[in-house]
């Protein structure tokens, strides 16, 4: 057995090797046929060390960075030739493949970079690390309360662009010896002024309810996922009504774990492509595409589980419901938004349209949805977040020429020399 196992074992790195070969030869020839990077053109360089599997952390960042490359040249380094192919297919933002650590540095030797920008806590952040004289400043890919928002790791980075007042309650409760007035610089959610697209419906007079439900969790804590609970019956509800479109959008995981859970999801696709039958102009969608921005914009109302989806809606500042899980093992947060929030019990989805309403013309509701909005984002005014985060990146450019002076009588090379830790693959 412990053959067997082996065996299976080897062959899936050994099909994993090739792959990556692969992929690390088509990223290679997709480059060679562009235009080659301009040496001394960049000055601001986002890190990204994942593969494909975590391009949701910088597809969310696609917008806001190609309206900062305006002001100031921006690249994208990528260390993964996974990662480096759906950059280049579909960032809109120059990419420089650098899988190894001596690709990185002979490209940072041709560039004059004098801010990181990074959107995770990938250990192999670590290697960018090393290279000092620039402002290595941590992004984040989202906002929400959960742990990941207040690691240790922050203190590794020069600087934070955070969202707003709940970010700094949040790391000053838990970073001990944190500088937050000198380290973090607040810019809201510059991606909330991009939450548009083309529909892929008319607008009338229907009210839209975004459902968006996360996947049923792996462990009990993490049992957040409706889709079982609640989805069959307020999507019910909401596709019976003439009045009230929906975008059913679940997360790409759902029913990966449990097979009720996947047979729920199966059954409301199947009440969607009936009801759009049955009524053509109703137009309900199922959403299962790359690009998250229009369906939050467009939502008169949202309906979303436990998860990052909360603070993606809630920085559009429209009404929105969370699910209350039925499960009541799952944790629950109840220091941030969810110890005020709009919940959505398992017995309130069976009165979906009365719940929506509600939420929709209740006045206390309405202002404890603006304070709330206001505590996590700051202004939302459109335009707003974009000036913060093009206003933090200029003010890092201002420090670094003051430093840059200050370093300016002494001599020696700009960097150390190359590190002893340079990988081998390419991948």
């Amino acid at each position: 057995m412990g053959v067997v196992s082996d065996g299976k074992k080897a062959y899936r790195l050994l099909r994993k090797a090739l792959t990556s070969r692969s992929a690390v030869q088509r990223v290679r020839r997709t480059l060679a046929a562009q235009e080659p990077l301009e040496p001394g053109r960049y000055r601001v360089a986002v890190y990204f060390a994942d593969g494909a599997v975590n391009m949701y952390q910088m597809r969310q960042w696609y917008r806001p960075l190609q309206g900062l490359a305006e002001r100031w040249p921006v690249v994208v380094l990528s260390r993964s030739a996974t990662g480096a192919e759906k950059l280049i297919e579909e960032s809109g933002l120059p990419v420089a493949f650098v899988p190894t650590v001596r690709n990185l540095e002979k490209f940072l030797a041709k560039q004059d970079i004098r801010v990181v920008l990074y959107v995770n806590q990938n250990t192999r952040n670590f290697q960018m690390f090393r290279y000092g004289r620039r402002w290595h400043v941590f992004i984040n890919h989202g906002e929400s309360d959960k742990m990941y928002m207040t690691t240790n790791q922050y203190k590794a980075y020069d600087y934070a662009l955070i969202a707003g007042q709940a970010a700094r309650d949040r790391l000053s409760r838990t970073l001990w010896d944190f500088d937050l007035d000198r380290r973090t610089i607040e810019i809201g959610r510059p991606q909330a002024d991009h939450y548009s697209g083309t529909l892929p419906y008319t607008p009338d007079e229907r009210t839209v309810v975004l459902y968006a439900p996360t996947w049923e969790g792996d462990r009990p804590s993490a049992h957040y996922g409706s889709i079982a609970t609640h989805g069959e019956a307020l999507m019910r509800g909401l596709l019976a009504s003439p009045r009230h479109r929906v975008i059913y959008r679940p997360h790409p995981r759902s029913g990966v774990v449990n097979e009720e859970y996947g047979a729920a999801h199966q059954r409301i696709l199947d009440a969607i492509a009936a009801a759009n039958a049955a009524d053509p102009s109703a137009h309900h969608v199922y959403d299962d595409g790359p690009d998250l921005g229009w369906q939050l914009a467009a939502a008169d109302v949202a309906v979303v589980d436990i998860s990052a989806m909360v603070y993606d809606r809630l920085a559009a500042g429209k009404p929105l419901m969370i699910t209350r899980p039925a499960d009541e093992r799952a944790s629950i947060d109840t220091t941030g938004y969810l110890s005020a929030c709009e919940w959505l019990t398992v017995s309130g989805a069976e009165d979906i349209l009365a719940e929506v309403e509600r939420v929709s013309a209740d006045a206390e509701a309405v202002a404890r949805l603006r304070t709330w909005v206001q505590h996590y984002f700051g202004d939302t005014t459109p335009g707003a977040a974009t000036a913060k985060f093009h206003g933090a990146i200029e003010q890092l450019m201002q420090k670094w020429d003051e430093w840059h002076a200050r370093d300016a009588v002494e001599s020696g090379p700009d960097d150390d020399d190359v590190s002893d830790d340079d990988e081998d693959d390419e991948d």
